[in-house]
């Protein structure tokens, strides 16, 4: 038996100074994508394949009276025309919303209990009605359309506000008023009484603006069926294959077992494929009628119909100050807009999420939410990047801009003048959370002092001599990251030297695999390049809740933690049988298992080689592999402090940002050039939501930006230039102290980008403008601001 000494230590040591937590390491997939070597989905086929296309609804509302399939059956290649009757007839289960979400009268949700496919009425524009699976796609595609569609058509209703109103449009007979959920958060008594006794208050109305995803690789599924075994197989993206496969069993009425999910790359999610949808139930129906394979790929066009959108809010907002300034009470109320049905997370971002996050970074003793989620002939509303957090924060930052310059106190005093101290920590929000670190006040010096915030006067100067209008703007955010969940940690030693780390959570774009590995070399000392992630197979990922809500380092990093521990006690046992010592005397530390006060050790991998390679009595573990589940891991609160800013041309109304500062507390942070990363991603989305994005219908439900041509996404000239800082406060509900990353960026955006702006306004009185601010609205404000002055 070889024996290490202190040399193998000592070279431990260095690779995790190399590679260990908090280390810049550059991510293990690159080389792959980079090269073109990633497999997405649609780069998968099976032998002998189909291939399905999608009938949909070009009505927005409408009762189906017919369904004419003939004509594309008779088609060439066709091998299938199915509708919804079809399906209902396999006894597929609905499609609904499994969060506990009651009214305000304690009624549960009301679910509109989706069916792969229309039978009755069609609800919104893409609304799938029937489907075709012929030998090629262009087959598919002309079969789709020869389908008949006999559709009698109904008034529309596309603005919750307005379809909550009695005698609008109703979507369903059960549901009146089209309010699936009537929330409500609060003690309205005392929050009135405070607003009662205020010596100021803040009200705006403000609509936060419906938002497209557009992932670069848009939804594709690969569906098979085994007849022997009674099992299906899809190939699909998600956020995270346990719970994509749980619900697609309880769809199809199977268990769990029956249904096995495998992803691959993913290019992009956001949120918005961490649902399932009625094409995959389309695609497995398929392939078990025919007995081979079927594939479906959505189009850039028809995902603009078939993707849940984000955001989409009417909020009336207000804050109750006294006479200082201080924070005495805020509220929120107003309308969500769910879309045609309910997803799987739709009406939480809309109402529960909102209030959670509303609060933010300032002492808000009291806090009413009063949010009715309004069902509306449009695409579905899903998860998009932040679900929630993004809008809360942004209702809060106009708040405190507006309270300011309504009492003459200076916009960063009066957010001094709220901040929760380090000391109130932990403290209880009025949101019903309780944040357990952070130190607000210095991350906001420190955003101050990174963006030069001092010397704007002097820019703001050079801009006028140039005849640009510039404006600045301050503004912190805190999230509420994802609720508990458990999560899967294991660990497997292979012969060949791999070490294989198989988690829960999901990479769409994120780097997993690098800081995961990290995490695990700094616990195990295992060489970082053997560090293998192993994701996206429902047979080998038994469990976890799946990436998503800035979740995945808190909850994976604590799973790999937790596993570990179990690896080093295995270990121990292991190493004292082949060092002939007690297991007592064994110590472990940076990769070697040394008996205490010797010199005589051995390395992690070689102890797992030779459990490979030979027998050991009972008693003694026979590898060093483990299969551990972590417990619910508690939300984390990720927060940090942005600076913008920006310079508008006023005779064209062209808004450019030219300086962008940020500073976040994400806690530990496991690799910061991948934080940056995620950061930088962010803050983009929320420039693309505050300046152009924005999905919009005329009154008869008709989408009007359904293409790329129509609806504007950032490019690279519109990104500028940013300076990040970091001002670490260790969260203290995980053993690695981390906060999570993933939708800081386009929290704190939102409201900076658009503050910035009316700064920028503020000349000419022009005090609220609702995004995106197109360089027409802000034009038009301008030129009305003229015409009231003149």
């Amino acid at each position: 038996m070889q024996e290490h000494t202190k040399s193998s230590t000592l070279e431990n040591a260095i690779a995790l100074q190399k590679y260990g937590v908090g280390q810049p390491v550059r991510r293990k997939e690159d080389d792959t994508l980079v090269r073109g070597k990633g497999r997405y989905t649609d780069d998968f086929n099976l032998p002998g394949q189909a291939y399905a296309v999608i009938v949909r609804s070009t009505h927005a509302h409408g009762v189906i009276r017919g369904i004419g399939i003939d004509a594309a059956k008779a088609m060439p290649g066709v091998l299938g025309v199915w509708t919804g009757t079809d399906l209902n007839a396999a006894g597929y289960g609905p499609f609904t919303c499994g969060l506990p979400l009651k009214s305000r009268d304690g009624s549960p949700l009301l679910q509109t209990n989706r069916q792969p496919l229309a039978t009755d009425k069609v609800r919104f524009v893409g609304d799938p009605v029937a489907f075709v699976v012929a030998e090629t796609l262009a087959q598919a595609r002309d079969a789709a359309e020869a389908v008949e569609l006999d559709i009698e058509p109904l008034p529309a209703v596309t603005d919750p506000e307005e379809a909550a109103k009695p005698g609008a449009p109703q979507l369903y007979d059960h549901i009146p008023n089209n309010v699936a959920l009537d929330y409500h958060y609060g003690d309205t008594e005392k929050v009135n009484a405070a607003f009662a006794s205020a010596a100021h208050v803040t009200r705006i109305d403000i609509e936060n603006t419906r938002v497209a995803v557009v992932s670069m690789e848009p939804r594709v599924g690969l569906a098979s069926y085994d007849k022997a075994t009674e099992r299906y197989t899809i190939q699909m993206p998600t956020q995270g294959v346990a719970g994509n496969r749980a619900n697609l069993a309880k769809n199809l009425k199977v268990p769990n077992e029956k249904v096995r999910i495998l992803t691959a790359n993913v290019g992009g999610s956001f949120g918005m494929k961490n649902v399932n949808y009625p094409e995959y139930m389309c695609i497995l129906y398929a392939a078990k009628a025919l007995g081979r394979p079927v594939k479906w790929l959505d189009e850039r066009s028809t995902s603009f119909l078939s993707d849940s959108h984000g955001r989409a809010q009417k909020i009336h907002a207000e804050l109750a100050l006294d006479a200082e300034g201080h924070f005495l009470a805020a509220k929120l109320s107003g309308y969500g807009n769910l879309g045609a049905y309910i997803t799987g997370v739709a009406p939480s971002p809309l109402s529960l999420n909102t209030g959670k996050n509303f609060s933010s970074v300032y002492r808000t003793p009291l806090m009413a939410i009063d949010i009715k989620t309004v069902l509306t002939n449009t695409t579905l509303m899903g998860a998009y990047r932040g679900a929630g957090r993004p809008e809360a924060n942004y209702y809060m930052e106009r708040l405190i801009d507006r309270a300011a310059d309504e009492m003459g106190i200076n916009r960063l005093t009066l957010r001094k003048r709220n901040f929760i101290k380090p000391n109130q920590m932990p403290f209880p929000a009025s949101s019903g959370v309780t944040y357990d670190s952070g130190d607000f006040q210095a991350v906001f010096n420190k955003a101050l002092e990174i963006s030069d915030h001092e010397n704007f006067p002097k820019r703001k100067k050079e801009s006028k001599k140039a005849g640009k209008l510039r404006g600045i703007a301050v503004g912190s955010y805190l999230e509420v990251t994802a609720p508990p969940g458990v999560e899967l940690g294991k660990i497997v030693f292979d012969p060949d030297g791999t070490v294989q780390l198989i988690t829960g959570t999901l990479d769409y774009g994120q780097g997993h695999a690098t800081p995961f590995a990290q995490v695990l070399c700094a616990q195990l000392g295992v060489p970082f390049e053997s560090v293998k992630l192993v994701q996206g197979d429902s047979d080998i990922v038994h469990t976890g809740n799946g990436t998503g809500g800035s979740r995945s380092i808190t909850a994976t990093g604590m799973a790999i933690v937790e596993a570990a521990k179990l690896v080093i006690e295995k270990g121990k046992r292991a190493a004292a049988h082949l060092l002939e010592a007690s297991e007592a005397d064994i110590e472990f530390a940076e990769g070697s298992f040394t008996i205490a006060g010797t010199d005589r050790s051995i390395d992690i991998m070689e102890l797992a080689r030779k459990l490979h390679d030979g027998k050991v009595p009972d008693g003694v573990p026979d590898s060093l592999d483990v299969d551990h589940t972590s417990e619910p891991v508690p939300s984390a609160f990720p927060n940090g402090c942005h600076v913008a800013e920006v310079e508008i041309d006023p005779d064209t109304g062209v808004v450019q940002i030219v300086r962008y500062s940020a500073v976040n507390d994400f806690g530990t942070v496991i690799n910061p050039m991948l934080v940056a990363g995620q950061l930088h991603g962010g803050v983009v989305q929320g420039i693309g939501q505050a300046l152009m994005e924005h999905v919009r219908y005329d009154e008869s439900g008709q989408p009007i930006t359904g293409s790329l041509m129509d609806y504007a996404l950032p490019r690279a000239e519109d990104v500028p230039n940013m300076t990040v800082g970091d001002h670490p406060v260790p969260a203290t509900t995980n053993p690695l102290g981390s906060k999570g990353c993933g939708e800081a960026g386009c929290a704190g955006s939102l409201s900076t980008v658009v503050n910035a702006v009316l700064d920028a306004l503020s000349d000419y009185g022009i005090k609220h403008i609702d995004m995106p601010l197109t360089p027409e609205r802000v034009w038009r404000a301008i030129q009305d601001a003229k015409q009231k002055a003149a």
